[in-house]
C-alpha cells in the first residue's frame, strides 16, 4: 500500500477552528472542507511543513501563531486511490485575531465549534483529527 504524509492543522481563537473549503483547482478532494494540510516532502519535518502551510494558504505568518498541541499520527485510507493511505500528522496552533487570506487553493473559510463539523462535507477522518487535538 502507499502511503503518503500529509500535516493537517487547525487554528483556533475564542473557543472555535478554522476549516478550509477546498478548491475547484486542487488535485484531490475538491470541495470538501478541511483543516490546514499539505503533503510532507522527502524527511521534512512536519511541524516545518504545518507552518509553511499555514502561511500559503492562510497567509498567516509563524509569528502570528503558537502551537498547543500535537497529536498522534493517524492513518485513514484514501477513497481516490485504490490500495493508498495518509499518515495525517495533526496540529493545533492558536491565533488572535488573523487577517486571513486564502490562496487558489481553498475558496472559503469558516470559524467552528467541534460540533458544527457535522453540518459540513468533510475530507475523510477530518473530525478525528480534530477530536485527536482537543
Amino acid at each position: 500500500m502507499k502511503t503518503t504524509k500529509i500535516v493537517t492543522s487547525f487554528l483556533t481563537q475564542d473557543g472555535k477552528y478554522l476549516i478550509l473549503k477546498r478548491s475547484n483547482k486542487v488535485r484531490t478532494m475538491k470541495d470538501l472542507w478541511a483543516g490546514i494540510s499539505g503533503i510532507i516532502e522527502g524527511n521534512e519535518d512536519p511541524l516545518y511543513r504545518a507552518k509553511k502551510e499555514i502561511h500559503e494558504e492562510t497567509n498567516i505568518t509563524e509569528d502570528q501563531i503558537t502551537l498547543i498541541r500535537t497529536a498522534a499520527q493517524m492513518r485513514t485510507e484514501s477513497p481516490q486511490y485504490e490500495n493508498h493511505e495518509w499518515l495525517i500528522f495533526p496540529f493545533l496552533f492558536s491565533v488572535e485575531n488573523p487577517k486571513i487570506k486564502l490562496n487558489w487553493e481553498n475558496s472559503e473559510y469558516q470559524w467552528i465549534t467541534p460540533s458544527d463539523l457535522k453540518k459540513f462535507e468533510i475530507v475523510p477522518s477530518l473530525e478525528k483529527v480534530l477530536a485527536s487535538l482537543l
